[in-house]
């Protein structure tokens, strides 16, 4: 058996009218410290985002979900976190905020392979 590592992820919501509190997930951002690993997948089902609004700004979502990925992945798309190690900029996601665009609750795992949790948990609870 490989060696497995703790991980951390977070679901990537999008809460297109916050007064009705309807969401629906739109990615996973996934961060594991022993491999210093963070990452984010997106996927925007503009149906059902059109479907819960049908005048959601489906560009504005679909930039700020890219936004997310942006970040995980450091350098220039990290804007002001760039400078950041992966655990700040998975933190900095993570924490609790009212937009269209909102992390869900932290959970923990094991695995091998930080890369394939991300596609898995995207296939898993995204698409």
């Amino acid at each position: 058996m490989s060696e497995r590592d703790v991980f951390e992820y977070a679901l990537v919501r999008v809460v297109p009218r916050m007064e009705r509190g309807e969401l629906f997930n739109a990615g996973v951002v996934v961060y594991c410290r022993a491999k210093s690993f963070v990452a984010a997948r997106t996927h925007l089902d503009e149906a059902k985002l059109l479907a819960l609004d049908p005048g959601a700004d489906v560009v504005g979502v679909r930039a700020a979900l890219h936004a997310v990925e942006g970040v995980c992945a450091g350098g220039e798309r990290a804007g002001q976190a760039a400078g950041d190690d992966a655990g700040r900029r998975f933190r900095w996601l993570i924490a609790p905020r009212s937009t269209v665009v909102q992390p869900g609750p932290v959970h923990t795992g094991l695995t091998a392979d930080p890369e394939a949790e991300v596609e898995r948990l995207l296939d898993l609870l995204v698409r």
